[in-house]
C-alpha cells in the first residue's frame, strides 16, 4: 500500500489540519484529537503515515495534537513548503512540502540575483561555487544567489532574503532590478526540479572580501567577465549550471 502523506501547515486554520488529515485518512468524523485517538485505535494495520510539518516558527495546538494522537505510529517531518504556481507564474492556494514538490515535478516560484559591475574590460558578474553538501549540482558554478519563493511569500522578498543568507549581503529593495523570468526544468533520478523564475540584476558597489558565505550552500565566490564566460561555459572541464538564456539577458540588459 502506498505511504499516507499528511501536511500539517502552520499558517493555516486550526480546523483545516485537521480536515487535511481526515480527509489523507478518509475518516471525515476526524475533528479533533479524542476523534483521531479514537479512529486510528480502530486502525490497527495502516500503511506507512508520513506527517509533513512546515517550518514556520509559529504554535499550532491542532499539530501537536495530531502528532500526539500518532505517538510513535507516523515519521514526522518538518519542511519548507512551497506555493504551486501555474503556468503564467501565478500562485495557486496550493501549498506543498519542497520534498514532494521536488519528488512530484511540481511547479514552483524561485528567484536568481545576479549581482555584475562594469570595468573597462566589460561586465562581470559575481558567481557562487555551490557547496559540496548540496544535493543538486554540487561544487559546480551557479548564479550569485537564487532560492525558492516559500508559501505566502512573493518574489522580491525572496530575492531580498536569498542573497542575505546565502553571501552576506543586503540589497536595498529599490535596487533590484527584474530583468524578466525563466522556466527550469531538471530531473535525475530522485529529483524533478520544475522552476519558474523571477530573474533580477543588482549593480550595486559589492566588496567581495567582505561577502559571509553561508557554508551549507556556498562554497567561494568569484567575479568572472560576461563574454569570456560565455566561452568557457562551452568547456566541459568548467562544471557549472548556469542558464545561457540567462546570461543573454544580462548581455541584452547592460548593452
Amino acid at each position: 500500500m502506498e505511504d499516507i502523506e499528511i501536511y500539517l501547515n502552520r499558517l493555516h486554520e486550526e480546523q483545516e489540519n485537521w480536515r487535511e488529515t481526515a480527509s489523507k485518512l478518509n475518516a471525515p468524523q476526524i475533528c479533533s484529537k479524542e476523534t483521531l485517538e479514537k479512529w486510528l485505535a480502530e486502525h490497527s494495520e495502516l500503511p506507512k503515515v508520513k506527517l509533513y510539518v512546515s517550518n514556520e516558527e509559529i504554535s499550532s495546538p491542532a499539530i501537536d495534537q495530531i502528532i500526539e494522537a500518532f505517538a510513535g505510529r507516523a515519521q514526522v517531518i518538518t519542511d519548507e513548503f512551497l506555493n504551486i504556481i501555474d503556468e503564467t507564474a501565478h500562485m495557486t492556494a496550493l501549498s506543498k512540502p519542497r520534498s514532494l514538490v521536488h519528488r512530484d515535478g511540481d511547479l514552483h516560484a524561485a528567484v536568481h540575483i545576479w549581482i555584475i559591475r562594469r570595468r573597462d574590460m566589460g561586465v562581470y558578474v559575481l558567481l557562487q561555487k555551490r557547496s559540496h553538501l548540496k544535493e543538486i549540482s554540487p561544487d559546480c558554478y551557479d548564479v550569485s544567489a537564487a532560492g525558492h519563493v516559500t508559501q505566502n511569500g512573493e518574489f522580491r522578498s525572496t530575492a531580498i532574503r536569498e542573497t542575505a543568507e546565502e553571501i552576506g549581503l543586503e540589497i536595498p529593495r529599490e535596487q533590484l532590478e527584474l530583468i524578466g523570468l525563466t522556466e527550469s526544468r531538471y530531473a535525475d533520478d530522485h529529483t524533478q526540479d520544475n522552476e519558474i523564475r523571477a530573474v533580477y540584476l543588482y549593480r550595486g558597489q559589492v566588496d567581495e572580501e567582505s561577502l559571509v558565505l553561508q557554508e551549507s550552500e556556498v562554497a567561494e565566490v568569484c567575479w568572472a567577465e560576461l563574454d569570456e564566460l560565455l566561452t568557457v561555459i562551452k568547456n566541459e572541464d568548467f562544471k557549472h549550471c548556469l542558464d545561457l538564456e540567462e546570461l543573454a539577458m544580462i548581455k541584452k540588459a547592460v548593452f
